[in-house]
């Protein structure tokens, strides 16, 4: 049983810094790409509106993949892109329902699934970010945004992976010292095992001989009040 927790807790370990990593490699890569995070060429992105409903949701984390050939998009495909929104640049992700072309240049009309009207300006082919590959975390989104923070970061990443290094250090140090023991030969194991049946031995003899000093301290009292009667 003990051997099965040890297991298990290993596995959780090694799982904890793994998302550790993988967090750490996505917050700096967004830090180095304009706020988007890029790992492997997916992007993960946290969904700001419920411009998609019910498709997807406001705070749900999506995936994105990134586009090798804008001529591979097709009417439907939702895609996320940058865009000019109250005079700030930021990103949005739309699906497709309209294909322009013109001058071997495409560019893309683009509507929320929630949104009875298309997008005001379509997206060209240089603002596109990444295409949704179908894969949504509901409400994960908040996760990330937190993980982000200097708070998050510090709570969900550096405590783990520095509880992580301080175990691994113990047991290092303990592997360590196993290593200073002597190593018992045959004849010290023999000496071991014959001092304990010694030992044993011994413990029963004075065992038997309490018993018998019991013995005769009750038959001498009997034999005292016998006398006095």
């Amino acid at each position: 049983m003990k051997k099965v927790l040890k297991i298990t807790a290993n596995v959780l370990v090694w799982i904890i810094l793994i998302l550790a990593l993988l967090v750490t490699i996505m917050v700096f890569s967004s830090g180095r790409n304009n706020g988007v995070a890029n790992l492997l060429g997916y992007i993960p992105m946290t969904v700001e509106s419920d411009s998609m409903k019910p498709t997807f949701q406001k705070d749900d984390l999506i995936i994105c993949k990134e586009v090798d050939d804008v001529y591979s998009l097709q009417k439907g495909d939702v895609i996320t892109f940058w865009t000019i929104i109250d005079g700030q640049r930021v990103k949005n992700t739309h699906r497709i329902v309209e294909i322009n072309e013109l001058d071997n240049t495409r560019s893309f009309v683009t509507r929320g699934d929630n949104n009875a009207q298309d997008d005001t300006v379509p997206a060209s082919a240089n603002d596109v970010i990444g295409k949704w590959t179908d894969v949504k975390l509901g409400g994960f989104g908040k996760v990330m945004n937190f993980l982000r923070t200097k708070t998050g970061f510090f709570i969900c990443i550096v405590i783990p992976m520095a509880v992580f290094f301080l175990v691994e250090l113990y047991k290092f140090i303990v592997t360590l010292v196993e290593l200073k023991k002597p190593e018992l030969t045959d004849e010290d194991e023999e000496e071991i095992k014959k001092r304990a049946i010694e030992e044993y031995l011994a413990a029963q003899k004075q065992e038997e001989e309490n018993k018998k000093k019991a013995e005769l301290s009750v038959n001498g009292e009997d034999k005292s009040a016998a006398a006095e009667k």
